[in-house]
């Protein structure tokens, strides 16, 4: 028989160790879990960085706070007061170094590791044995992850290093939420930088687009930057940073059977028009532990439907190129005030806040993509 607990957990990311962290909140850290994983999380191997009003469930372990955040672009730079949000960083290192301390304390937690071989209703398979719980929760991605028309489908990539500079470079009280000076080359291009104080940053190279870069463009992008905008000849790159991120909205079906459910980018916590993953999976594994606590069916509530089409309509945009992603991005930041963009990105906003957000968009672009959007819905439905 195999061996059988109240829940599985397949992988420790982001989304793994947010819902253990979760269900201990919710007095559920006594049940048997199984906590599954290619291999231990030893080094700093990705940054969460995210927004929001006041503290949050791992205040302990933020890295670096700003409550100032700049953007460039050709034509317009700016830098604003967020207030009353907060962006903040978190490293991947100490998140995981953070749950493995509580963890420690679970009386009937079960680790292993090694190649996951199947998810199903109730059950994983991993290396030849199969395990089954109450609920299995998976933050694994369908394996290939194939964009099917008439969805949309790029790639938000990037590479970072954390530079340190020979002597004071940066302001540490402000971030550089977007630049786009950077050569477009018919994509969306920018850089972002985040100061660990007035020698030390995280400076990353980011597209939005259909295809990867090879690592020597990576490279090129960020040695050109750090020459020309940050005016630094000499420095150290002390680590480096990868990372793909789909931006799609083909949707991510929650429920695998009756009693397993996919987490994480996985279930559909991805952001499809900006790639911001890590608050949504708070929201998501706050609602799972909740619900298990209260023994209801843990399944989240979809978002609202309208923002799943904002995202399409701008994932059209960039995808037919109907208007420059850096133009686009210039137009929001200059016509609305900071904080309520990163409202309307966060999925707050009522409809009445959205209208003003909504119209200092590139009208005749974004009608266009709009039509296309729900010509695409449409034609779905028949």
């Amino acid at each position: 028989m195999p061996q059988h607990f109240d829940y599985i957990v397949a992988g420790a990311g982001a989304a793994g160790l947010s819902l253990l962290h979760h269900l201990e909140r919710a007095g559920l850290s006594d049940r048997r879990v199984l906590l599954l994983d290619r291999a231990p999380k030893t080094r700093n191997d990705r940054t969460w960085c995210f927004w929001e009003a006041g503290e949050g469930p791992f205040e302990g372990i933020i890295f670096r706070r700003w409550q100032k955040l700049a953007f460039h672009a050709h034509g317009f730079s700016k830098t604003f007061d967020i207030a009353p949000y907060t962006y903040k960083m978190l490293r991947g290192i100490d998140f995981y170094r953070h749950m493995e301390q509580r963890l420690a304390a679970w009386p009937h937690l079960t680790r292993l590791y090694g190649e996951l071989e199947a998810v199903g209703d109730g059950f994983v398979r991993l290396e030849g044995r199969t395990y089954t719980a109450d609920w299995v929760f998976s933050s694994v991605l369908p394996s290939p992850l194939t964009p099917r028309p008439p969805y949309q489908h790029l790639l938000q990539h990037f590479r970072g290093w954390v530079l340190e500079a020979p002597g004071p470079a940066f302001d540490p009280g402000v971030a550089t939420f977007m630049d786009f000076r950077v050569e477009q080359q018919g994509e969306v291009r920018f850089v972002y930088v985040l100061p660990f104080d007035e020698r030390r940053a995280l400076v990353e190279y980011t597209l939005f687009s259909a295809q990867l870069l090879s690592e020597a463009e990576y490279e090129q992008g960020l040695r050109a930057y750090v020459r020309e905008k940050l005016g630094l000849a000499e420095y150290r790159v002390l680590e480096t940073e990868a990372g793909v991120i789909p931006m799609t909205d083909m949707p991510f079906p929650a429920r695998v059977g009756e009693r397993t459910l996919r987490i994480g980018t996985a279930g559909g916590q991805t952001k499809a028009s900006t790639g911001y993953t890590f608050q949504r999976i708070q929201r998501q594994c706050r609602h799972i532990a909740q619900s298990l606590a209260q023994g209801r069916d843990p399944t989240p509530p979809p978002s609202p439907a309208r923002f799943a089409f904002y995202d399409s309509v701008l994932l059209n945009v960039f995808a037919q190129k109907r208007y420059p992603g850096a133009h686009a991005f210039r137009d929001l930041f200059r016509r609305r005030p900071a904080p309520q963009v990163l409202k309307f990105l966060d999925e707050s906003t009522t409809l009445l806040e959205e209208l003003p957000v909504l119209f200092s968009m590139n009208v005749p672009a974004f009608t266009l993509a709009a039509l296309e959007v729900l010509a695409s819905a449409v034609s779905r439905k028949r």
